[in-house]
């Protein structure tokens, strides 16, 4: 069976990302607008209301913006942790959710929707209980880990063996540092092991992926203010070619955007 997998947004903006096997249809966040991520959906071929759930990664606005409305329009289920769906944050962004379309699952089971099986890992992020998602369907998978402030093994055994992964690469210190507009605040939560991961810890992340397996990546949840495409992707680069390989032969690289849709693979 193959799986299909896009981002249709990617930062603090707003992250969606879309996926599909079979005859099951997900979104992983919804941190858009409804009518925005309606509008990315159809552009990619695909009918709101065909969409079979949505799972949430954590509570902050920019991953639930538009999960209650296209909840309520399409009737979509919602699946989040309890002490996510608990947090005032998802109560005020959502918004009332029917009993029937609000879903909870325990992090680290294995569930299924349809023809997808999916599992949730605990991350370092200063949420209430936020997780990445590992989907299946067959013998292939997809990852999404982004918002986590450092990689702790056990999430590198979660990830291990992906087909493909979504991977932060947010910020590189060097900019954040400099940033005049940042409060020192700020800049420490981001820099902190539940802040966001640097272009240089996405880089050491993915090498010890790489020794697991992992063949194809997208750099993901790229600061506006912290980062551009061109330096995530460069530092990566050099970094991987540092440590001997070679990108775009021993591993591909590809980047996310938080302006439009990014590329859709299918994994067979």
């Amino acid at each position: 069976m193959k799986l299909e997998f896009c981002s249709l947004n990617s930062g603090s903006n707003g992250n969606a990302t879309f996926a599909a096997a079979g005859k099951t249809r997900l979104l992983i966040d919804a941190g858009l607008p409804g009518r925005n991520i309606s509008k990315a959906l159809e552009a990619i071929k695909v009918l709101p209301e065909t969409i079979d759930a949505i799972l949430v990664t954590h509570e902050h606005s920019d991953h639930i913006r538009g999960a209650g409305v296209l909840s309520r329009k399409y009737r979509i289920p919602i699946y989040a942790n309890e002490d996510t769906w608990e947090t005032s944050a998802m109560r005020r962004i959502v918004g009332e959710v029917p009993a029937s379309l609000r879903h909870v699952f325990q992090s680290e089971d294995e569930f299924y929707i349809g023809d997808i099986g999916v599992m949730s890992k605990p991350i370092p992020h200063d949420a209430a209980a936020p997780v990445s998602f590992r989907l299946y369907a067959g013998s292939r998978s997809a990852a999404v880990a982004t918002d986590m402030g450092r990689v702790p093994r056990d999430v590198i055994r979660f990830l291990a063996g992906s087909d493909l992964i979504l991977l932060e690469s947010n910020h590189d210190p060097d900019m954040l540092l400099a940033n005049p507009r940042y409060p020192e605040s700020l800049k420490q939560r981001i820099l902190g092991g539940r802040g966001h991961l640097s272009n240089q810890t996405c880089a050491r992340t993915l090498m010890k992926l790489f020794e697991t397996g992992v063949r194809n990546a997208l750099l993901g949840h790229l600061s506006q203010d912290n980062n551009t495409p061109e330096l995530a992707m460069h530092t990566v680069v050099s970094e991987l070619i540092s440590q001997g390989l070679r990108p775009g032969e021993d591993i591909r690289l590809d980047l996310t955007w938080r302006d439009r849709i990014g590329g859709y693979y299918t994994l067979e």
